[in-house]
């Protein structure tokens, strides 16, 4: 039952992205659009879906939304899901702000010291795995693994990513 429900959960990610991504490539033919900016719009599109499954379980930990045991392990196994994607694709060399200015924050950081992001990267796996299994015990179980997926997504963010665009 898990599987499927996983699978399914998978899929419908997948086409959110795509659909999200969709719209742009449609009005324009593929082999005339920077490459690079369409890995940028698609890891863009990416972290949106990211940001709207953590961001109502951000909610419940604060007390700013109703804690739903059913909701947060959706939103909990939907990001389990978008942790599962390979997208090394979206992060090309020459995707950063410094050559794409205005198009991303992306420092270029990320491609000069590549492990730290790794690292970085396993640690969010690693907290979403965390959050997925507690996400529907209860907001007392939720509020610590939602603390640590807030502190790995700093990870991130603090050292690779510029503030403004």
């Amino acid at each position: 039952m898990y599987i499927m429900k996983f699978t399914l959960v998978l899929s419908a990610v997948i086409t959110a992205l795509l659909m999200a991504v969709a719209p742009s490539s449609a009005r324009e033919p593929l082999n005339t659009k920077d490459p690079v900016e369409k890995a940028i719009k698609a890891r863009q599109s990416y972290y949106q879906v990211v940001s709207f499954n953590a961001g109502p379980l951000f909610g419940m930990a604060k007390g700013k939304v109703a804690y739903d045991a059913k909701k947060a392990q959706e939103f909990a196994n939907n990001l389990l899901a978008l942790t599962s994607m390979k997208n090394s694709a979206m992060w090309p060399k020459g995707s950063d702000n410094v050559a794409k200015k205005g198009k991303t924050r992306a420092l270029p950081a990320i491609w000069d010291t590549y492990p730290k992001v790794v690292e970085a990267s396993k640690a969010f796996g690693a907290a979403v795995k965390q959050l997925a299994s507690v996400a529907g015990n209860g907001a007392d179980a939720l509020k610590p693994a939602v603390g640590a997926l807030g502190k790995s997504c700093g990870g991130c963010h603090k050292p690779f990513r510029a503030k403004e665009f």
